[in-house]
């Protein structure tokens, strides 16, 4: 029996398992980490590992420098701007919350799509950003009203989805011919020089407790996501643009759906050390852990 009528909604379902758990793998290593210090060392281990895997592969570094400067921009946008506003987002929000709102990345691109790319806008598309966006407009109305969630998490949970949108408009727009492990590479490479100096500035390394929490929590985000999940979403993009995507091909999401439904809704409270604020960052980036953000939430 031939598994590649499956391929897509495999690699679909794949690729929800693994973004979906970040989440909750990036909430345990901010215990021990500043958030600015932790997507450094995700970015430049897994840009590194990426790249030596990448030089393993015949003719992997044959890439032009048109190619090379896009997969800078979008290394910028997708990994430093997403992943660098995720992160401080869960220093104030639950992961379930920046998950559920990180999960609009299809809605609002397909949205985008047809403004961009030229894609047609069906009433199937306007009718799905409409329960979207109600559906999270709801949900964070809640957690702000009940005390939950800091409206500045909040937004910037808001500003990485921006930046993830505009990333894959510009990935289907740009379609950088390079190779997915070095294209994979390059962009965290990128991420992890450009997001540096911002962690060494407005960070303290004294910050960082080293526990086993935190040496998996990395590790897997450095493998499971910066690198396995982010092969699989390019290699998705790459295999889907101008196809057309069935419904059945999507019935993968609708357990990651309940999922987080559950944990943002359901989950009961625990107990969970304090961290130190971050860092010395400006006014608007100075923001505490806050007490009722736990591991409840993950």
């Amino acid at each position: 029996m031939s598994l590649q009528p499956y391929r897509i909604p495999v690699l679909i379902v794949t690729f929800c398992l693994l973004w979906s758990s970040a989440f909750a793998a990036a909430k345990a290593a901010l215990i021990d980490c500043p958030p600015l210090l932790l997507i450094t060392a995700r970015f430049l281990l897994a840009g590194g590992l990426t790249l030596i895997v990448a030089a393993a592969r015949p003719g992997a570094w044959h890439i032009s420098w048109r190619d090379l400067g896009v997969l800078v921009v979008l290394g910028l946008a997708n990994n430093a701007l997403y992943l660098g506003l995720n992160q401080l987002a869960m220093t104030t929000v639950a992961a379930g919350l920046a998950a559920l709102i990180a999960s609009a990345n299809p809605v609002l691109t397909a949205v985008l799509a047809s403004a961009f790319l030229a894609e047609p806008m069906t009433w199937r598309k306007a009718a799905g950003l409409g329960l979207g966006v109600l559906g999270v407009a709801i949900i964070v109305q809640h957690r702000i009203a009940i005390g939950a969630d800091a409206p500045i998490g909040i937004t910037f949970a808001v500003a990485a989805l921006t930046a993830l949108v505009a990333g894959t408009i510009l990935f289907k727009r740009l379609k950088p011919a390079a190779g997915l492990w070095i294209g994979t590479g390059i962009q965290n490479l990128v991420a992890g020089v450009a997001v540096a100096p911002f962690a060494f500035t407005f960070e303290s390394v004294s910050d960082v407790v080293p526990t086993w929490r935190l040496l998996w929590a990395l590790g897997f985000l450095v493998l499971f996501v910066s690198i396995l999940a982010y092969v699989i979403w390019f290699h998705l993009l790459t295999l889907l643009l101008g196809e057309h995507v069935e419904l059945r091909d999507l019935v993968g999401i609708l357990p990651i759906t309940v999922g987080i439904y559950f944990v943002t809704r359901l989950a009961g409270p625990a107990h969970r050390p304090q961290r130190q604020t971050v860092g010395a960052l400006p006014a608007v980036l100075h923001v505490p852990v806050a007490p009722d953000a736990p591991m409840r939430d993950v």
